[in-house]
């Protein structure tokens, strides 16, 4: 495997609905809209916007449709959505929604707690979804939860990983994102984890997801761009967490990526000054402090 750094790396913003899912605070269909818009004037490529998920499982998404008919969609610009099955496909589609996101885990027990089914049945669910998107000309990604370890069962064996991140590649996924749920992983175990699956699956075809519970998601991430990685999940203002994973913070905060991707001197198109702000509103609009160490430094320099 390459130790050398891409020159270019892209991120998907995933604050709007991964961020925002598991916020306790109530955000208001305006500012949704508004958070997405500032997102888009700020040179990003990939905002995940809303998920189509039942409205009785995540309250807060439940404008979901008003939220993507509100935005302003910016050309080159995508703008994916989250869909469980395809009642979720349907819905993200009259609103017009041209990219969509599927999920599962590495994990039988985490699969089992969060969406009531093993990881083949849940494979089995997308399969329906994603023969239709092929029909449409939708392109589709693939989440993978739980590779570096799980709330309920610990330790997730590799294999399992590299076995569902290849089946969904398999399925038509674009782009299969690893997903360290818990935050749990380091540096050692995430990099084996990404060369494990780029065993069987297309390196530019994988994306990693970190969360910085135990303080390494920006470890995790310099060792998997070292790997040869080029595409990145980032959450502003370091938001969301996850509702079944006790103790889980928020997603690595994308102005703390983006400042050290440029540190790193690899491109990302994006505006750090105006990202950062764009977190620090979204904070206030959460009534706490933005959780970007970036945002907070940038505030006072």
């Amino acid at each position: 495997m390459s130790t050398a750094l891409p020159r270019h790396v892209r991120i998907v913003e995933v604050g709007p609905r991964d961020g925002l899912q598991n916020e306790k605070a109530m955000v208001s269909t305006a500012d949704k809209i508004e958070l997405i818009d500032r997102l888009s004037a700020t040179g990003l490529q990939s905002i995940e916007a809303t998920s189509f998920v039942s409205p009785r499982w995540v309250p807060q998404l439940a404008d979901a449709t008003e939220v993507f008919t509100g935005i302003t969609r910016r050309p080159g610009v995508h703008y994916p959505v989250l869909v469980p099955n395809e009642k979720g496909y349907e819905r993200a589609r009259e609103a017009g929604v041209e990219e969509i996101a599927v999920f599962t885990a590495a994990s039988e027990a985490f699969n089992q707690r969060n969406i009531n089914a093993s990881i083949d049945e849940s494979l089995q669910r997308f399969a329906p979804v994603l023969e239709r998107a092929r029909g449409d000309g939708v392109r589709v990604r693939g989440y993978v939860s739980t590779v570096l370890g799980c709330p309920y069962q610990g330790e997730v064996p590799l294999a399992d990983v590299v076995r569902v991140a290849r089946q969904l590649h398999g399925m038509g996924c674009y782009e299969i994102s690893l997903g360290d749920t818990i935050g749990v992983g380091t540096p050692g175990k995430a990099r084996a984890m990404l060369q494990a699956v780029a065993g069987e699956v297309p390196l530019n075809a994988l994306a990693v997801h970190f969360h910085d519970t135990y303080g390494q998601a920006l470890a995790n991430l310099l060792a998997c761009l070292e790997v040869g990685v080029s595409v990145v999940d980032a959450s502003v203002a370091g938001t969301g967490g996850c509702p079944y994973a006790t103790g889980a913070s928020g997603n690595v905060a994308t102005e703390d990526v983006v400042y050290m991707l440029h540190g790193l001197g690899i491109e990302t198109g994006v505006d750090l000054a105006r990202l950062a702000d764009t977190g620090r509103w979204l904070a206030g609009r959460l009534g706490r402090e933005t959780g970007s160490r970036v945002g907070r430094a940038l505030a006072v320099s």
